[in-house]
């Protein structure tokens, strides 16, 4: 008999992440098998994992597992892990709405739901957050199509569309948007005292930041960021010292919250980032860390209020990151400014590999 397991999987590209998909009955039931699983798909921990498909980076180290759901709630549940490279973690607390464009795709390709004329919506559970999304991916002839005129910064060739409708995620892992009741909050942090901060969670736990604050400008280059040893010590200083108050506990081995540094925007869009995910400067901007700064731009009094480009009225804000833009369309409450109503945005997804992924034959015994 081979020491060799085989477990199908589609290698996926969803936005600007990549990872392989499992139907969940193709996975250990209980969570210590199914990390472990994980961990030998993926190669981790090892910096470059060498010996399994991650990429060596944690935008490239995400897993999808799909299943049908059977609630009611939506037609299919996803449940999105986060490895690291040179990490023994599987970490299912947050969201991630670029892995999330991919679920419809892998569905259809698993044959798990059935293309509708044209177009497919399907309803997609998150189980990380109980985040219910609507999704829709074009199948002309009852077929999905991955060619098209679709472009997303990040990736470099065009696709058809996803469009991804989030219905309810206000308060997706602190059970509110403002988790400290504050829309600015106040830290003392080592070598730089009194710092302000907005503490919000709208998809994703973020803390925003003044880039002038922290004596940067957010247009530095991505390098030049996660060399910056300083600024990176600072910043996790306040990330621990905010997550206490935000009601999240030790977050010392978690990958939330997510640090954001602004600016004014500069090609015209409403603000200018740059985000850690959350020890790493990210080279583009995460699906539902755009929708939460986008959020923060919307609401008045956040520390991104005086650094927002006025041209946003019309609910569509370009957030500017280091590989282009992110544009997210929020609909706010007319007579409550803290209260979002709906998000969408589009990305795109394709598989890249189908086939079976090997692990030892002892963890699925």
């Amino acid at each position: 008999m081979s020491t060799q397991y085989a477990i199908p999987c589609i290698l996926m590209r969803g936005g600007t992440s990549k990872g392989p998909f499992f139907y969940a009955k193709d996975l250990p039931s209980d969570v210590e098998s199914r990390d472990e699983v994980l961990l030998s798909v993926m190669g981790s921990p090892h910096k470059r994992q060498i010996d399994g498909l991650g990429g060596a980076h944690s935008l490239t180290s995400k897993v999808g597992i799909v299943d049908v759901c059977t609630s009611g709630q939506a037609d299919l549940e996803f449940l999105f892990a986060q490895l690291q490279p040179e990490k023994d973690t599987v970490d299912t607390t947050p969201n991630c709405g670029n892995m999330l464009a991919g679920v419809v795709p892998f569905a259809l390709e698993m044959g798990l739901i059935k293309a509708q004329e044209e177009s497919t919506t399907v309803k997609v559970l998150t189980l990380n957050t109980g985040m219910v999304s609507e999704i829709e991916v074009q199948t002309p002839n009852g077929e999905i199509i991955y060619e098209g005129d679709a472009r997303i910064d990040g990736v470099p060739s065009t696709s058809s569309p996803v469009k991804i409708n989030f219905l309810d995620i206000e308060g997706s892992v602190c059970g509110a948007l403002l988790p400290t009741g504050n829309l600015i909050d106040e830290f003392e942090i080592d070598g730089l005292g009194t710092l302000q901060a907005t503490c919000i969670d709208n998809g994703m736990p973020m803390v925003l930041v003044r880039a002038s604050d922290v004596n940067r400008t957010a247009y530095e280059s991505v390098t030049d960021l996660n060399q910056d040893t300083e600024l990176k010590l600072q910043i996790e200083e306040l990330r621990l010292k905010a997550s206490i108050k935000m009601g999240l506990g030790d977050v010392t081995n978690k990958n939330y919250p997510k640090m954001c540094l602004l600016n004014k925007a500069l090609q015209g869009g409403a603000i200018h980032t740059r985000c850690y995910i959350p020890h790493v400067c990210h080279e583009s901007i995460g699906v539902l860390a755009a929708v939460t700064v986008a959020t923060a731009c919307m609401m008045p009094d956040t520390v991104a209020q005086d650094l927002v480009n006025p041209d946003i009225s019309d609910g569509i804000a370009s957030i500017e990151h280091p590989s282009g833009e992110f544009s997210v369309e929020l609909v706010m409450d007319l007579e409550d400014k803290s209260k979002v109503l709906s998000a969408s945005l589009l990305r795109t997804a394709r598989p890249i590999m189908k086939g079976e992924v090997y692990i030892p034959h002892s963890m699925m015994k």
